[in-house]
């Protein structure tokens, strides 16, 4: 995170969205807005992302606004919790940067029949087991190989290629975003490098942010929502949150590197090199667009995996098969994607560019991407917490579609970066403060755990409180949970 604050002008809109002036930089063509209050508005200035809100409205093609969900942190080129539209026919842009080094870093919930006050004595049991057994960290692989033409096969067709193998049920991909399969992705986009490092990583949890946390739901605020969701106060939950992997990062530092040049092969003037672009119809951006539908593709696959392997787990744990235990996936939704999508712009229905960094889409009801189960109360949108905190489950609303390209933040936010983490640990053991709590804690090393701690995020709670006000999705139920597995 950027250690200077950001200086510049921030004007309310209203009680939950705060506007950067398009005067504020020459070349802004858009105004910034970002979704926050007066209780967020201290951590969000305390770095520089406003002013990569800012710098992202140079953008050409760019529609309506440069935005930012209340999780807003500094990252590479967009902020984390940064979103844009960008028009193709008017020259709109697609920016690696506006998607982010994780492709479709994203997160999954299943829920279960299990109470937790009936099998509470076996949580430092389960997971131990699934400690042992999904492989987590820094480079590690897993049981599963893709190589040669089943990788590429895996990055057509994403999860949708699973099925074939008998890893994937019709229900899973139907509550997957997308089904779990991006069309026009094109493995002939992806670099060798790339597919290398993907070759023993789909299937794995890998390292930072992510996690595997056994949950319990708390709170109903939705009952209807709830209910078709399959979740009731004190059962077991799953949520795995993962993505691309070296894959992904690989295919985004190939195309940063190729699009070093390109702006000024199209006469594009940029505040930061970070934002590096290409015309969305240029071979570049559709290069760009297939390979990093291809990642997504196997960020999906990567999720599904690792929920078939927690499935086996719990069954061996329990001795009863997964099914019996109602293990159903609740939803997938993806983090760091860009999309061809319809919005209505100032009254003109659009095909538009839709970035979302750090951001979740947040579909209405009656939206025709909404699986069929929940198009009556709108898409779940899954909002994980840190550690020692709630989880939330939310549903999409109609005022995203008006505001925000259909899109809600993707989890707290950042307030401490993984280094000053790491120095506010020191002398310190976070798996104790953790138990204290009543969260088992299980990582590969001290510091993955000095990285996460609770401290380093805001409270999701008014995170969520936010967007909940702001109409961009609606609260159904709170999760808290009682162990976790870092990477």
């Amino acid at each position: 995170m950027s250690q200077e604050g950001f200086s510049g002008p921030l004007e309310q809109i209203d009680e939950c969205c705060w506007r950067v002036p398009k005067q504020y930089k020459p070349g802004m063509r858009v105004e910034g807005r970002i979704f926050a209050d007066e209780r967020l508005l201290p951590q969000i200035r305390a770095d520089q992302a406003p002013e990569q809100v800012a710098n992202v409205a140079f953008l050409p093609g760019i529609q309506e606004a440069s935005l930012a969900m209340p999780d807003i942190h500094w990252g590479y080129g967009f902020c984390i919790g940064g979103v844009c539209a960008t028009d193709p026919d008017q020259g709109g842009v697609i920016s690696p940067g506006g998607v982010g080094y994780d492709i479709n870093c994203g997160v999954r919930l299943i829920r279960t029949d299990l109470r937790y006050s009936e099998v509470q004595g076996r949580i430092e049991e389960l997971i131990g087991a699934l400690f042992q057994q999904i492989p987590a960290g820094v480079g590690r692989g897993g049981a599963y190989q893709f190589g040669g033409k089943a990788l590429d096969r895996l990055l057509a067709e994403g999860a949708r290629y699973l099925e074939t193998k008998g890893l994937a049920t019709p229900g899973d991909l139907e509550h997957t975003e997308a089904g779990g399969s991006m069309e026009g992705a094109d493995p002939q986009r992806v670099s060798q490098r790339a597919k290398t490092r993907g070759n023993d990583q789909c299937g794995t949890l890998g390292s930072g942010n992510h996690f595997l946390e056994i949950q319990v739901v708390e709170e109903i605020f939705d009952q209807k929502a709830a209910d078709l969701m399959g979740l009731a106060p004190d059962t077991l939950c799953v949520m795995i949150h993962s993505g691309s992997r070296g894959l992904g990062y690989q295919v985004c530092d190939d195309y940063l590197r190729l699009f070093r040049t390109v702006p000024a092969k199209y006469g594009i003037q940029l505040p930061d090199r970070q934002l590096a672009c290409a015309p969305v119809d240029s071979p570049e951006g559709q290069a760009y667009l297939a390979a990093m539908r291809a990642a997504a593709n196997f960020a999906w696959a990567n999720r599904q995996l690792l929920m078939w392997q927690t499935r086996e787990v719990f069954a061996q744990v329990f001795g009863r098969s997964w099914e019996s235990l109602k293990m159903n996936l609740v939803y997938d939704v993806a983090h760091n994607i860009a999309k061809i999508e319809e919005h209505e712009v100032q009254g003109v229905r659009k095909t538009v560019c839709v970035h979302r960094k750090g951001a979740t889409r947040s579909f209405p009801a009656g939206h025709l991407e909404v699986p069929p189960r929940y198009r009556q109360i709108g898409q779940p949108v899954i909002i994980p917490g840190d550690m020692g905190r709630s989880s939330w489950v939310l549903v999409g609303q109609p005022a995203s579609m008006q505001r925000t390209f259909g899109t809600t933040c993707h989890g707290a936010g950042r307030v401490l970066s993984r280094s000053a983490a790491v120095k506010k640990a020191k002398g310190r053991r976070i798996d104790h403060e953790l138990a204290a709590q009543g969260v088992i804690a299980r990582c590969r090393s001290w510091k993955g755990l000095a990285e996460e701690q609770p401290d380093a995020y805001k409270d999701v709670s008014v995170v969520v409180d936010v967007v909940h006000r702001a109409g961009l999705a609606s609260r159904v139920a709170r999760l808290r949970p009682v162990a976790v597995v870092k990477g």
